[in-house]
């Protein structure tokens, strides 16, 4: 019979607690959301939904084709400008999402006899990306500059070093000053992955790389999100503009996807915008991650200090976290629940966001639920 294979495929999920579910969600939902990605409470401004609906009215519901045909409106070169000035780069490409992005930076910067050496807790969009890359993939220890050095030192070709700034799973900051550093004994680029890094990182948010003095480096190439701590919904590359013009001219998600919809582009514009005038944001969503993991700890749980707004706590097994979660949500606390394969060690845990936006009594309502639910 055509896919009997997965029948058996969803008893083993079923088996192991691993089966996965949509839950739409109403407009206007009753939970407190410390699930999402929304960093900076950006998704519901009025700015920024103003933003999107203009974009809409001018330039229609869709982008009519691949950027390279009809799918560039001004609207985008202008959210390219302001996003690479902002982060610090010399110009920016803006793609359909940040997976998109991350697939077209390192299959287009990792051509046929050229190394990747990508770190183990990598997002699952740069491991697709090495595994659609031309180039040879080596895989390092998390978080390990001298690893990545000795990776580079047995490759005499060209050579890039991939990571995620900020980890989504853990929420922990790669050392980015060692992995440039690394890279630059080698005459190796290095690409990162910025997307739960800017807004909430650097000077006003301006991410990770510019955090670490990296930003405007001929040799660092970032990647970020747009859906995440501005609100809407797409990716961008950074970087030297040369790697610009190489990605137009050779990155397939690029050249052969539709562009991002115009709604999309003007809602991040907007909070881009917003961001600009009121940087203390990206302070705030890092000080409430930081009492947000003290209240947790504080409470007996074993959570992970986080670098940025990404707090997680860990669960006995996939099968307790699962239903620690829904015993959350039946309490009106939505929290997200990562299990093997989303988790690189294999431990199941709870993971929160630290919005800027939650208020001190929305904090102890959240750590009271989630202690009182604990398996």
């Amino acid at each position: 019979m055509a896919f009997g294979w997965i029948d058996e495929q969803a008893r083993a999920r079923r088996r192991a607690g691993l089966v996965r579910t949509l839950r739409p969600r109403p407009a206007d939902s009753p939970l407190l959301d410390l699930a999402s990605n929304d960093y900076l409470g950006l998704s519901r401004h009025p700015e920024v939904t103003a933003g999107a609906a203009a974009a809409a009215r001018t330039w229609g519901g869709g982008s009519t084709g691949s950027r390279l045909v009809t799918g560039t409106t001004e609207l985008h070169t202008e959210l390219e400008r302001e996003l690479a000035e902002f982060c610090g780069f010399e110009a920016a490409l803006v793609f359909s999402s940040g997976y998109a992005a991350n697939l077209a930076a390192v299959t287009a910067l990792a051509p046929h006899g050229s190394l990747i050496v990508s770190d183990a807790g990598n997002h699952a969009s740069l491991i697709d990306g090495c595994r659609l890359a031309r180039g040879t993939t080596q895989v390092v220890a998390h978080a390990d500059p001298d690893a990545v050095r000795k990776a580079l030192g047995t490759h005499d070709g060209p050579a890039v070093a991939v990571s995620d700034t900020v980890f989504s799973v853990d929420g922990d900051a790669a050392p980015l000053a060692g992995l440039a550093a690394a890279c630059r004994e080698h005459g190796a680029g290095l690409v990162v992955d910025d997307a739960h890094g800017l807004g909430v990182l650097g000077n006003g948010g301006r991410g990770a790389a510019s955090a670490a003095g990296l930003a405007g480096a001929e040799d660092v190439v970032v990647t970020v999100t747009l859906s995440k701590s501005l609100g809407s919904q797409g990716g961008a590359v950074l970087g030297p503009a040369r790697v610009i013009d190489h990605l137009v001219n050779a990155a397939r998600t690029f050249i052969f996807d539709t562009g991002l919809a115009p709604a999309a582009a003007g809602a991040a514009l907007a909070a881009l915008r917003l961001l600009r005038r009121e940087p203390e944001r990206a302070a705030r969503a890092r000080a409430v991650a930081a009492e947000l993991h003290e209240r947790l700890t504080a409470a007996g749980l074993e959570a992970v200090r986080p670098d940025a707004a990404v707090v997680s706590v860990r669960a006995p097994s996939p099968e307790e976290a699962v239903q620690w979660a829904a015993d959350c949500r039946s309490a009106g606390l939505a929290v997200g629940c990562f299990r093997p394969p989303s988790v690189p060690d294999g431990v199941s845990r709870l993971r929160l966001t630290a919005r800027g936006d939650l208020s001190g009594a929305e904090l102890d309502r959240a750590v009271r639920v989630i202690g009182e639910t604990r398996p």
